[in-house]
């Protein structure tokens, strides 16, 4: 039966079988030459076998160890692989082997460069997102105090007015800083969830009084898809929750057609799940827009002229809450027809 060798030793086990033939050829011509060939052969079978050992153990250590050598020399000049996750055991003298863990290597390096190159223009959107969203009220507020220096003081009504203006470009810049802490929070994981059981079909309600008047502005009808009668319990954080219904009714309502409406309803979904849907026939959202909708500050107008308010970071936080509860988030859209997000819960044992 013929041996089949390690892929791994052919090219040692090669090499010293023509070093060993060609040896063995020489003595035995040489040996031929004084006339004791006849008498000397089993030396010569002996020199034979003990040249081809000796030298396929000298070539596989050696190789071995200059591959090693050379490979862990290129990790450490390019610094992108600790020494300790390079040892000597895994080095093999198959080429094909080698070739192969290279271009694995080269390959995991190259999408890790192209994820920094991703992070990179992330970060310069997000720092030139924020530095656009504070500047704007900073401005407004030291134009209107400017204008009071600069002789508008002495005029009680101008004052107030201009007092008044200056105030709601300051809430505005701190509704936009607690917008950033939270979601700061949420992303580094530091906000602990107070988890509780509680009706979601009440506080949706609740959330329709406090938009009430929000919404009649634009003659808006927030309203559920069906009655419920029964309460339908949920284990979640209930200011949390409560946040992300708000968020996306406001959204709704904010992007909503006048004479519109915003229907929700909430589901089973499986044994201990529930999804709440928030659908509206407002205008829609393009489909190149919906993978980055959940991106802090992206905004689908990109004009800059931000006619609608808010810090651009509501489906952020959103998305946060939502993943920080280990639940998941979804949206629809048609442009023109209107918009369906919707996100899980989990039911809370009753």
């Amino acid at each position: 039966m013929a041996i089949r060798l390690k892929k791994s030793y052919r090219f040692a086990f090669r090499s010293s079988l023509i070093i060993t033939l060609f040896l063995a050829l020489a003595s035995g011509a040489f040996l031929w030459y004084r006339g004791v060939l006849s008498h000397q052969w089993p030396v010569l079978l002996l020199f034979t076998l003990g040249v081809l050992g000796v030298s396929f153990l000298v070539i596989q250590t050696r190789v071995e160890k200059f591959i090693y050598r050379r490979i862990k020399q290129i990790y450490d000049d390019v610094s992108l692989l600790e020494s300790s996750s390079f040892s000597p055991g895994t080095i093999t003298t198959d080429m094909k082997t080698l070739t192969a863990e290279i271009e694995k290597f080269a390959k995991d390096k190259k999408i890790e460069i192209d994820t920094l190159k991703i992070r990179e223009e992330y970060r310069k959107d997000f720092l030139g997102n924020v530095s656009h969203e504070l500047k704007t009220p900073l401005f407004t507020v030291q134009g209107y105090i400017l204008t009071l220096l600069d002789g508008a003081l002495e005029d009680k009504n101008v004052r107030k007015k201009y007092l008044q203006r200056a105030n709601k470009g300051v809430e505005r810049l701190i509704y936009i800083i607690k917008d950033l802490d939270l979601i700061t929070k949420l992303e580094s994981g530091d906000l602990n969830l107070e988890l509780s059981n509680f009706d979601i079909i009440e506080l949706i309600q609740s959330v329709f009084d406090l938009l009430e008047m929000k919404a009649a502005k634009k003659k808006i009808s927030l309203t559920f898809d069906m009655d419920y009668p029964s309460p339908i319990y949920v284990r979640a954080d209930l200011e949390k929750i409560q946040q992300v219904v708000t968020n996306l009714l406001v959204n709704s309502i904010k992007y909503g057609n006048n004479d519109g409406t915003t229907e929700v309803s909430v589901e089973n979904l499986i044994k201990n799940k529930v999804i709440v849907r928030i659908t509206d026939n407002g205008e829609g959202i393009s489909e190149e827009h919906i993978p980055r909708l959940f991106e802090r500050f992206y905004r689908v107008d990109q004009s800059g002229s931000r006619k609608e308010g808010g810090s651009g970071l509501g489906l952020a936080i959103v998305k946060h809450i939502i993943e920080a509860h280990n639940e998941k988030i979804y949206v629809e859209s048609v442009e023109d027809v209107g918009s369906e997000f919707s996100f899980t819960l989990e039911k809370a044992d009753t």
